[in-house]
């Protein structure tokens, strides 16, 4: 029996259940081959009846040299300890009230983990075994899941014992030779932890940030936004902070379209786009805020933003990781979170968020927002 036509002869007797909830995989136009995990399904002797294709990539055992045999010779799996998993389960002969395993990490011989849970279909309850129906699942994508969080944890820790160190130096310091500085002195000092106290801020609000978008609950409170006179703002503040105000150059085309946004999280897309452009580019910055079409089909029109610098730009090999977590440029600073951010917030917007290279050779990031009112004022 060739891998798509293998099926689970009684399933439908088996769990007790009608037609219209459950039944047999054929009667649903499903084939074993089209679910997504690993199944594997032993007959009431213990013999493979059903081994998907899913099964055979998990474990590069061919279907055909699965189907008949016992199921522990298809699956010999051990736990982490090195215990045989099914002398441990033993599903045939073990206690009659067991009905499930919950999923657990086995290793496969050679070593490779897999995440295995199995079901135990009685023809009665507390009844002999009818049918044992495993299923496997890959691990991997879980293991970069558990990378990518291992990575951040270590990455914010790193970023926070640096200002949290001089913070606690500063401090200590003061507390215990104040009357010792001169009052220029105190203020320098109390400059820097204020300075450090704020960098301690920015990084835990980046961290709620990545937890809201990766969970999916960033909320987007909408309300009109002058996205002009926010881009204006910004540049004001650079060039308050020392920027010469030649280095910015602001494009608007008239009329905008009402935009209906977030202003402080549109604020934090500006300041993070500014800020790359400012810090990782060269030469002239400019900002080119104009109407525009939506990209998707059946949306009203858009505003768009775009922001480009002079500098080197992005290697080409590097564009389709810009929006990845940890990625920096050529310069190295900060964690390497703010355009993944910027992503998040640009698409819990409704909007979409591109980088290219200017015309003038630098770097070019392009974001679109939807211009529609909320439902609600519709």
């Amino acid at each position: 029996m060739g891998v798509g036509t293998s099926r689970a002869p009684g399933v439908r007797d088996a769990h007790h259940a009608p037609a219209s909830r459950c039944g047999d995989l054929a009667e649903l136009g499903i084939d074993p081959d089209d679910l997504p995990d690993g199944l594997v399904i032993a007959d009431e002797h213990g013999r493979v009846i059903c081994f998907n294709a899913a099964a055979t990539r998990i474990t590069a055992v061919p279907a055909a040299d699965a189907m008949g045999r016992r199921l522990e010779r298809v699956l010999p799996l051990e736990d982490l300890e090195g215990r045989r998993w099914w002398q441990l389960t033993d599903p045939y002969g073990g206690l009659a009230i067991r009905v499930r395993q919950p999923e657990r990490n086995l290793l496969l011989p050679g070593g490779r983990e897999i995440l295995v849970s199995a079901r135990y279909v009685r023809t009665r309850p507390t009844g002999p075994i009818r049918r044992v129906v495993v299923c496997l699942r890959d691990t991997e994508a879980r293991r970069r899941t558990e990378r990518s969080h291992a990575e951040l944890i270590a990455t914010v820790a790193h970023e926070l014992r640096s200002p949290l160190t001089s913070v606690k130096g500063f401090t200590a310091t003061l507390l215990a030779k104040w009357e010792r500085f001169t009052d220029d002195q105190k203020r320098l000092m109390l400059e820097t932890v204020d300075a450090d106290a704020n960098r301690v801020t920015r990084l835990i609000a980046e961290l709620l940030d990545i937890s809201r978008i990766d969970s999916g609950r960033l909320e987007v409170r909408r309300q009109p936004v002058d996205i002009g006179a926010a881009v204006g703002r910004h540049i004001q503040a650079y060039v308050a902070a020392g920027q010469p105000a030649d280095r910015f150059l602001l494009r608007m085309e008239q009329p905008l379209p009402a935009l209906w946004a977030d202003p402080d999280k549109i604020d934090q897309v500006l300041s993070n786009l500014l800020e790359n452009a400012v810090r990782h580019g060269e030469g002239t910055v400019t900002i080119e805020v104009m109407p525009s079409v939506s990209p998707r089909e059946g949306e009203e029109a858009c505003t768009s933003v775009t922001v480009s610098d002079e500098g080197p730009g992005i290697p080409e090999e590097s564009m389709n990781r810009v929006f990845t977590r940890f990625w920096r440029g050529s310069k190295r600073g900060g964690t390497g979170l703010g355009l993944y951010i910027v992503k998040g917030i640009v698409e819990a917007h409704g909007g979409t968020i591109t980088v290219g290279r200017a015309r003038g050779g630098g770097a070019e990031f392009r974001f679109t927002l939807p211009v529609g009112a909320p439902a609600y004022l519709q």
